[in-house]
């Protein structure tokens, strides 16, 4: 039996032995694994949570969940310290605040002291919804230019070209220009990453630019889209009931079940040009 798994510490694939069934045949041979790992996001030496992630842009990650949960705001953030956990399975990621700069106030209220992903690592429901203003207007997008995105997305996954085994979130121009792609594990890790990245360049909010996600839409993707500005978010799979409801409540444009044959626009339709009539 192949059980053989070459540990790479801190790299996003993991090459093991597998066994490969196709046809009535079985054949022995290496294939590349999408690694998870965990990563202890620390605020000024204080552990906030813990999340699954694969290993790669930490710091962004780091940054990105502190921002869109938010504890902390982008122009407090003086830097990050990293460095591998002392067992040696997993990393932290410690945000340092410039010296002016404070962290929400009553937040270790909020999270528990690990967490497996976003939501479910927050000590009680009211705790979810984090305080963002509705979006502005936007940039407008055409339906043609969006049923291009998923394509544009899944040819720039290069670790998921290898493994199969990661999300995405990529940021877009409304002219179908990707400008930024993040895998991870988690749904939310990829969306923490791009917004991380733009925090640390100071770009935010990122008022003209589309978000598109692989995989389903959840509340917890819009509402970190929210706290981004990002005006359109976009997904290959379906949204859920709470997402399409923040959605409309924020002035969001939210498209679900995006494929190159169509899409469905959930809220928002007003910032997508030429759909046909129905």
């Amino acid at each position: 039996m192949a059980t053989d798994l070459e540990r790479t510490g801190g790299r996003p694939t993991e090459r093991s032995r597998v066994l490969r069934v196709r046809d009535g045949r079985v054949q022995e041979l290496p294939d590349d694994l999408a690694a998870e790992e965990p990563l202890e996001i620390r605020l000024g030496g204080e552990a906030v949570a813990v999340t699954m992630r694969t290993p790669g842009h930490d710091a962004e990650l780091a940054v990105g969940f502190l921002v869109t949960e938010g504890i902390v705001s982008p122009a407090d953030v003086a830097g990050v310290r990293q460095c591998r956990s002392e067992e040696g399975d997993g990393g932290v990621a410690d945000v340092v605040l410039r010296p002016e700069g404070k962290p929400s106030g009553g937040w270790q209220r909020n999270f528990y002291a690990t967490s497996s992903c976003g939501v479910c690592g927050k000590a009680s429901i009211e705790a979810v919804r984090v305080a963002a203003e509705p979006v502005g207007e936007g940039p407008t997008v055409t339906a043609a230019t969006l049923k291009t995105l998923p394509d544009r997305l899944r040819t720039a996954q290069r670790v998921f070209e290898r493994t199969g085994g990661l999300h995405a979130a990529g940021l877009f121009t409304a002219q179908g220009e990707l400008v930024l792609l993040r895998e991870d594990v988690g749904r939310h890790n990829a969306v923490d990453k791009v917004v991380g990245r733009a925090a640390l360049e100071g770009s935010l909010p990122l008022s003209d630019r589309i978000l598109l996600v692989s995989g389903r839409a959840s509340f917890e993707i819009l509402q970190k889209a929210l706290v981004a500005g990002i005006p359109l978010v976009a997904s290959v799979s379906a949204p859920s009931s709470l997402a399409v409801r923040l959605a409309r409540e924020s002035n969001m444009t939210l498209v679900g079940f995006l494929r190159p044959g169509g899409f469905n626009v959930y809220a928002g339709a007003e910032r997508v040009e030429s759909l046909p009539r129905a």
